[in-house]
């Protein structure tokens, strides 16, 4: 897969936030992007601003919850724009409250948009893929997929059981040494639009937990894990604290969350019970990629492969394997010599 001007990656969620960042990212590099997403206003921004940096664009409008609506728009961006490359799945709802304030309609809508739309997509890149026998399936995952937060249930939820359905599915791919490969992007925290459409239970605006990315480095890792095609990453270094936290030390985590309660997730302005959001049908206007937390926002965020991870601990297994086996051979050395003493 090279930059050509034929290469085709589509998008699900590019109306706003990440999704819209790394559309724009790819059209940057001259390749061809269809844009998914259930808001017509935000997609024709995106396009726009894809063409004038140079890359082509097709907007159409699609829930991902939709199966049926998610497949039809594979077929038609085959034959307009051509083989597609690369399928990154981004879109995602959620709602912010406790558990039990959470409805079962709306458990099951998050999990409709941000679990299934994930599957659906996935599927509908691999009807073409597959048969080819190439290709790269990007899930936009995150460090919730993890550890979870509390008032998050129904989101946090939805990632882990992506990166279930991704691990199963890579599994499955691999045994029929298929050459499409599945990456997992596990993010921190970013400032997107998110929320101010996210539907909101509390009394005050909604916050992310901080420390805060911009979308535009999001997008960069997301367009190295096209062309590096790693199993995961994990962007900045609060998503690998997170996940490296809960496989160490999960119940210190959650007594931590606990203390920070309703605090961690929202600001001291108050919520305008009012206000629309968007978990069942699209944001309002043409909000960009940016939330509103610039001022805080960090603007890098470096990928980190957990591979290297592994690696060290098990070269750190080789290495202290071997020291033992040196001190018992020592060990019984010294004792045989004494013995024939």
């Amino acid at each position: 897969m090279t930059t050509r001007t034929a290469s085709t990656v589509v998008v699900t969620g590019a109306s706003a936030g990440v999704g819209r960042a790394v559309a724009v990212a790819f059209g940057r590099l001259g390749w061809q992007v269809a844009l998914l997403a259930r808001g017509a206003e935000g997609l024709e921004s995106t396009r726009r601003e894809i063409e004038a940096a140079g890359g082509r664009a097709l907007p159409i409008v699609a829930d991902v919850g939709d199966a049926a609506a998610v497949f039809a728009a594979a077929e038609r961006i085959e034959r307009e724009l051509g083989p597609i490359d690369v399928w990154i799945n981004n879109a995602m709802v959620t709602v912010y409250g406790a558990s039990v304030d959470i409805t079962p309609e709306e458990f099951a809508q998050v999990t409709r948009v941000t679990y299934l739309g994930q599957v659906h997509g996935t599927l509908a890149a691999l009807r073409h893929m597959r048969p080819r026998n190439s290709g790269a399936i990007i899930s936009i995952g995150s460090a919730l997929a993890y550890r979870s937060i509390p008032f998050q249930a129904p989101y946090c939820a939805a990632k882990s059981a992506t990166r279930g359905f991704i691990d199963s599915l890579r599994s499955e791919l691999r045994h029929e040494n298929s050459a499409v490969t599945l990456t997992m992007v596990h993010l921190p925290a970013v400032n997107t639009p998110q929320f101010d459409w996210a539907r909101n239970k509390f009394d005050r605006k909604l916050a992310p937990v901080r420390p805060i990315v911009q979308p535009e480095p999001i997008a960069a890792a997301v367009v190295r894990a096209a062309f590096e095609r790693p199993r995961e990453y994990w962007v900045g270094p609060s998503a690998v604290k997170a996940i490296v936290a809960q496989m160490l030390v999960p119940s210190v985590a959650d007594r931590l969350l606990a203390r920070a309660g309703i605090e961690n997730e929202t600001t001291d302005e108050p919520a305008d019970p009012a206000a629309p959001d968007n978990l069942y049908q699209a944001g309002r206007g043409d909000p960009g990629a940016h939330g509103r937390f610039d001022r805080e926002s960090s603007h890098h965020a470096v990928p980190f492969n957990p591979a290297w991870l592994r690696a060290g601990a098990a070269l750190g297994l080789v290495a202290g394997a071997a020291l033992i086996w040196r001190v018992a051979r020592a060990d019984r050395d010294r004792r045989s010599l004494m013995t024939r003493m």
